[in-house]
Parts: C-alpha cells; structure tokens; sequence
C-alpha cells in the first residue's frame, strides 16, 4: 500500500532533539495539547495525525500496523528527519513498536504509553470496525470515551472530558475502522527482541483498554527498557496526568 501524507504540527526549538508524537485509536494531534509546553520549550516537536485520523487522509481500509509505520517513515523523509525520538500512546505506541523493530536506523528514543504488542479477540476488533462503518462513531463515543478517563475524573472535570468526545465522534468512520482492523491483524511480540533504542514503558494503573500487565509483556521483550506505572490514570494518561507524564517522558528522551 502506498504511503500517506499524513496531517502535522512541528513546534518547539529548531535545532533541539526531534520528538515525534502518535497518538492513540480515535484521537487527532490535539489530544498531545497538555504536554505541548513542557515539549516544546526543550524539543523540536512533531505531532502527527493517523491515516484516517484527523487531517490526514482516509484511504479505504483495511490498514495494517506496517502501513502505519510507513506512513511515518515517509513523513521523516519528507520534513528531512534522518533520526528521532518518538513517543506513541495506544495505537501510536504500536506504529512506534513497529518502527523501532523495523526501521532501527531511524529511531533514537522509544516512549510506549498505553500500548499493547498484541491485542486479542480480533473478533472484539472486526466488530467494532463494522459498528462505525454501519452507525458512525456517534455510535461509540460514549463508551470509549469510558476506557480513555477514569469517572472520577469524567465526574469532576466534564469540561475538559467533553472536547475529547467531540473529537471521537468527529473522526472518519472509515479511518477508525481500517486502523481497528490493523489492531485485529496485530502481532508485534516477535519484533520486541528487535528493539534496540532505549525504551521507556509507560502504564496507567486504572487503564481498562491496555491494563499495566500488557506494559509489562513489552517490558519483558525490551532488553533494558523500563517499566512506570502512573498512578489515577486510565487509556489517555497523558491527559489525565499530565504533569507525571511530561516528566517521564522528558526525562527519558533527553537522559
């Protein structure tokens, strides 16, 4: 499958280190917004939206993971970024468990938040797929906006939880489908030996999408990686503990 040219924001220090950020199934860029300052006063700043997410282009689908990845690998050439650190929450941490196994060359620091190396049933995925693609992502919000934040959290900040339903509900049915089809076909437990750039693992104590033990099957692929499990988080950790996140990450990237 050909690449796409995927939708970007680059912000921060020209001349600092890259970081790339992906994010996760059914967001766009702006889901990255609580670490962006932290970010961008140390790093030169790349985020991106997913084929069939945001503003980048719907291909139909299905996708696979490896297209995903090309995606990215193709947005490194085009804005000339020979080398970077990325950082990918949820399917970003896939593309990024796919880049770093496959194209090693290009990847300096590895950041995996929320993420899974596989992730089963593929039924549970292929079903989900045909749900948005027969009643549009109207269809789903509500309960994925469940995994993405804790009710507590949902319970006492609802102003800042609802844009983030806006931004599922708004998504392109078809690129939600063809990425959950990806996830079905997914099995990246082979390529973790693979890895070789420094990896930080990150997991959200109270995330039901991706609880802490699939972070600890990536840590046990990743010779030298480390394990953090933040506390009070759910599926988009960095939203819901921002300050804890842009530490680790930072931290990681820049030691």
């Amino acid at each position: 499958m050909t690449a796409t040219t995927l939708f970007q924001r680059t912000s921060g220090r020209l001349g600092a280190p890259t970081l790339l950020l992906g994010g996760s199934l059914g967001s766009n860029l702006d889901m990255w917004r609580p670490q962006l300052p932290a970010f961008a006063e140390r790093l030169r700043v790349v985020r991106f939206d997913h084929r069939g997410h945001g503003g980048s282009p719907v291909p139909p689908g299905p996708y696979r993971i490896e297209d995903l990845g090309r995606d990215v690998l193709a947005l490194l050439d085009r804005l000339g970024i020979e080398r970077a650190s990325y950082c990918g929450l949820s399917l970003g941490g896939m593309v990024g468990m796919w880049l770093a196994a496959h194209a090693p060359e290009r990847i300096e620091r590895l950041v995996l938040i929320c993420t899974a190396a596989h992730l089963p049933p593929a039924d549970g995925w292929l079903a989900r797929a045909e749900q948005v693609r027969t009643g549009g992502m109207g269809s789903i919000a509500d309960a994925v906006l469940g995994r993405w934040f804790t009710p507590r959290y949902r319970a006492a900040l609802p102003a800042r939880v609802a844009p983030f339903r806006a931004m599922i509900a708004a998504g392109p049915a078809e690129g939600y489908a063809g990425c959950c089809e990806a996830i079905a076909g997914m099995d990246l437990r082979d390529d973790l030996p693979r890895i070789t750039a420094p990896t930080l693992v990150v997991a959200g104590a109270d995330d039901p999408a991706t609880p802490p033990e699939h972070g600890e099957v990536i840590h046990a692929g990743i010779a030298g990686s480390r394990l953090a499990v933040v506390p009070n988080a759910a599926h988009l950790a960095n939203v819901e503990q921002p300050e804890a996140v842009a530490h680790l990450v930072l931290d990681h990237v820049l030691s």
